[in-house]
């Protein structure tokens, strides 16, 4: 591994660029310290240490790759990034009279520092968590921050669009920073996806982390199509207090390796999570994905929903964890995680996992790992449906928890069309 006290100027130079505040700079180099001294994080069952996770660079980019038509974004709240570059920022005037902040996290440093400070990195995910969350807190290049104060409901989904432009040598490391004050209630999604092809492999890391204060609900949706040439480390968290609930639905239609934290602390009496996720491996790709809610309060919720498909010579490895800490009486933890092999040479892993400390709890898990129903399809066909359309109508409906989901019409359809899309290619 290189070095990395030797990027020690380079970094300082990318901060002073975007004229971070100290604190930013100081959080950038006490992370490139420890990369070298942290372990990676672990994902049972795969093996991705040579992965090409640590591939960075200090410039700064330009504003580079297809920029999508304006006259097809409606007037709901939206973030638009090309590489690190923000190309769109809309939010209402009745929202930001409001108080609602929506713009891009370099922004929102300059203009509302305290703020962030108090909770980037420190509660959801901690820099020093692992070797590749510290790798991110140096190089992170952009990302999104949203506000949402006390009381206040949105009723229209506010949305992020993050283009990673693959002609270019560049990471990509983005930030999402997500904020709801007490009883507030709003829907978010996001999308990350690739233009271009890559020449070589290139390192993504995105870190998501969503503080829900008492009360708050917030649907939280994601749909990531990244490419094949980028190998991609996604940390999503939620840190819910009293009362809370995220209902998170995620769609991984990735085309590169991609290894996952999906987690959920519940640190308030009754908060509630429930954890939706879909995933479509292809080619030789390898996903592996660990979905976590550790219920650490009395009377809390967590719910984990996972199903995948395999074609070809990929692996999908799920890991469902729900954990009840010591103290958390009258918690329920209940996951299902599901895998559809359509290739007699892809590998299916379900691995449910429950760690529980307490009394007086629920918990429960289910897992399978295995082929479509024959008797599915016979009933299918029996009505004049072609074998491949009968599988296909299988498959949606196997995944059809999530994709019903998804808060924006044209995101449903687009993820739709993208399993369809990878379906085609078996």
């Amino acid at each position: 591994m290189t070095k990395w006290m030797d990027y020690l100027d380079a970094v300082k130079s990318y901060s002073a660029s975007w004229e971070e505040p100290q604190w930013m700079t100081d959080l950038r180099v006490s992370a490139l310290e420890k990369i070298e001294q942290l372990p990676l994080p672990v994902i049972e069952k795969v093996k991705f240490a040579r992965w090409s996770l640590y591939n960075v660079k200090t410039e700064r980019q330009e504003a580079v790759g297809d920029v999508p038509s304006f006259d097809q974004i409606g007037d709901n709240p939206m973030v638009v990034q090309t590489g690190e570059q923000t190309i769109l920022e809309q939010i209402s005037p009745e929202l930001a009279e409001k108080g609602v902040i929506f713009t891009d996290l370099m922004t929102a440093m300059q203009e509302h520092p305290e703020l962030v400070k108090e909770y980037y990195m420190t509660k959801a995910v901690p820099m020093d968590e692992n070797s590749l969350t510290a790798l991110h807190a140096a190089f992170m290049n952009n990302g999104v921050f949203l506000y949402v104060p006390k009381n206040v409901v949105i009723e229209e989904a506010l949305e992020t669009l993050f283009i990673h432009n693959g002609d270019e040598d560049a990471h990509f490391f983005k930030h999402v920073l997500i904020i709801a004050e007490e009883n507030s209630e709003f829907s978010y999604l996001e999308r990350f996806q690739s233009r271009g092809e890559a020449a070589k492999k290139l390192s993504g890391n995105v870190v998501v982390e969503v503080i829900a204060k008492p009360g708050a609900r917030i649907k939280f949706s994601a749909v990531d199509s990244l490419g094949k040439n980028l190998a991609t480390y996604m940390n999503r968290r939620g840190y819910l207090m009293r009362d809370s609930m995220v209902d998170w639905a995620i769609g991984i239609m990735n085309d590169g390796n991609v290894v996952a934290d999906f987690d959920s602390d519940l640190v308030g009496d009754g908060a509630h999570a429930e954890v939706k996720i879909v995933a479509v491996s292809t080619g030789k790709q390898i996903q592996g994905i660990d979905t976590r809610v550790t219920n650490k309060a009395p009377h809390t919720i967590g719910h984990i929903l996972q199903h995948g498909v395999i074609l070809e010579k990929s692996t999908l490895t799920f890991n469902g964890i729900g954990h009840i800490l010591r103290g958390a009486k009258g918690a329920d933890a209940q996951q299902e995680s599901r895998v559809l092999m359509l290739s007699t040479k892809s590998r299916g892993d379900a691995n449910p996992i429950l760690l529980i400390e307490e009394n007086e709890v629920t918990a429960g898990h289910a897992a399978s790992v295995g082929r479509i129903d024959p008797e599915e399809l016979f009933y299918l066909m029996s009505r004049g449906i072609s074998k491949e359309e009968a599988e296909r109508l299988v498959i949606r409906g196997f995944l059809g928890p999530v994709i019903t989901a998804i808060p924006v019409k044209t995101t449903r359809s687009q993820l739709i069309d993208t399993i369809e899309g990878k379906l085609t290619k078996k």
